[in-house]
């Protein structure tokens, strides 16, 4: 059984990871991408699956999975101007919701959401939605990402070429 001080800890932890993620949603909407790549611990991977029931990332094609150095390459990429995706870049808006805690115990907080992203670009409005898995580790007080997912609701399908990070 929880004593309410550990659940006075599990709901604080809780409200500053979905804080956080909001954070994040907020900096990807402003192409404060320098800023994001601080968010994450190094360590960590960003991974958008092709397959909606694959675990095993290194072993299956994604649309991305990177770790560290390749984060700050796609962040070097769209920020240079140089590439097609930088110089026309989509703006873009997300709404992140329905925030569940699937493991919440230890430094590593799993939350799990949804993701409506809406992507203007040549006047034309195009909706990505997704199931997101943040994995946060909380080990030196700031919250830190060690894995985020996004799961495309048509990642089986030809998707649109994405100029943005999800």
């Amino acid at each position: 059984m929880m004593n309410d001080r550990n659940l006075d800890f599990s709901q604080a932890t809780f409200a500053r990871a979905i804080e956080f993620i909001w954070r994040e949603a907020e900096m990807l909407d402003r192409r404060d991408y320098t800023a994001w790549l601080d968010l994450w611990d190094p360590s960590g991977h960003y991974v958008v699956p092709i397959d909606p029931q694959t675990t095993d990332y290194e072993a299956t094609l994604n649309y991305a999975y990177d770790d560290h150095e390749m984060r700050k390459k796609r962040v070097q990429r769209m920020t240079s101007g140089f590439s097609a995706s930088a110089a026309d870049a989509a703006r873009t808006v997300r709404t992140v919701s329905r925030f569940t805690v699937s493991n919440g115990f230890g430094e590593v907080v799993e939350v799990k959401s949804a993701q409506v992203i809406v992507a203007y670009k040549r006047g034309v409005a195009t909706l990505f939605a997704a199931d997101l898995t943040h994995k946060l580790s909380f080990a030196d007080g700031e919250p830190k990402i060690v894995e985020k997912v996004i799961r495309l609701l048509d990642s089986t399908e030809a998707l649109s070429a994405i100029g943005f990070l999800l």
